[in-house]
């Protein structure tokens, strides 16, 4: 059985119809003519109907009892990125590493779980930090139940911190100092590259950003008006980076310390930004 609408003249009436067989063909039988629309709708009529249905529908009763913030509020989360991203996260050493570095360092929240955070969420949605603090509420994280928007923002700030270097001419930061014990924990026996790719791209800052950090010049996203910063990229010949850089437009781009020393190491390249000078030594 169902509501059908009926115009005559200028109303609409509604009906209560059911579907039957007569004559070896389907037709409608109305059962109750409910009267005009308007009139049925402002009586709530309908609603004492469909109340009065509902009590025998057990769907329905879980459905009403919900609506009406009777039945406890559920939470799902997912396990699926941490089963995955989790088991590679800890093979490929990252976590050890991190936590290695962190050792010592006392900012009152786990910061390797933060860092491990951000990146499950740019491989899984992309976005911001602040996206990233929402969208942890979706899933199931070990360690990461409490961390909040700006334990997220310390652990960025302290992956960019100024570390010495043997070099004291060129900055070097937390970032390199990780990604140099990635490379020392997974090298080979006698630490030979044959080869060893580069690739480049660039990246453009939204509004007023990147005003210290980008620069203008040419831009194959066509935005040529918005600061710009280049975003490099070495893998090893089995395409596991080794690591990253970040420049401004206008800087030509030089090997890291844990690239310097890879003697007879030949350099393929792909860019979209100047690689002429980059040369393995």
């Amino acid at each position: 059985m169902f509501v059908r609408v009926k115009k005559i003249g200028g109303y609409e009436y509604l009906y209560l119809v059911e579907n039957v067989r007569e004559g070896g063909r389907h037709v409608q039988r109305v059962i109750k003519a409910l009267g005009r629309r308007d009139e049925v709708e402002a009586s709530g009529l309908l609603d004492g109907l469909i109340a009065s249905a509902a009590r025998h529908s057990r769907r329905t009763i879980v459905l009403s009892s919900f609506y009406r913030g009777k039945l406890a509020e559920i939470r799902r989360r997912s396990v699926g990125p941490e089963l995955v991203f989790g088991h590679l996260w800890r093979e490929t050493g990252c976590q050890a590493v991190l936590r290695r570095h962190l050792g010592g360092r006392r900012f009152g929240f786990d910061v390797e779980r933060a860092i491990y955070l951000t990146v499950v969420h740019r491989l899984m949605v992309s976005g911001s930090d602040r996206h990233a603090s929402t969208w942890q509420q979706m899933l199931d994280i070990p360690g990461a139940k409490d961390l909040m928007l700006h334990h997220a923002y310390k652990a960025m700030a302290w992956l960019g911190e100024t570390i010495d270097g043997e070099d004291s001419s060129q900055a070097r930061h937390g970032t390199d100092a990780i990604e140099e014990a990635l490379y020392e924990q997974r090298k080979s026996l006698f630490g030979a590259i044959s080869v060893a790719f580069f690739d480049t791209t660039s990246l453009y800052f939204e509004g007023d950003g990147g005003a210290t950090l980008g620069q203008l010049g040419h831009s194959k996203d066509f935005r040529p008006q918005l600061n710009q910063v280049v975003l490099g990229i070495v893998l090893d010949e089995q395409d596991r980076p080794i690591a990253s850089f970040l420049w401004r437009r206008a800087i030509l781009p030089t090997w890291p310390p844990c690239c310097r020393s890879w003697s007879g190491c030949a350099a393929a390249s792909g860019s979209s930004g100047p690689v002429s000078s980059l040369t393995a030594a």
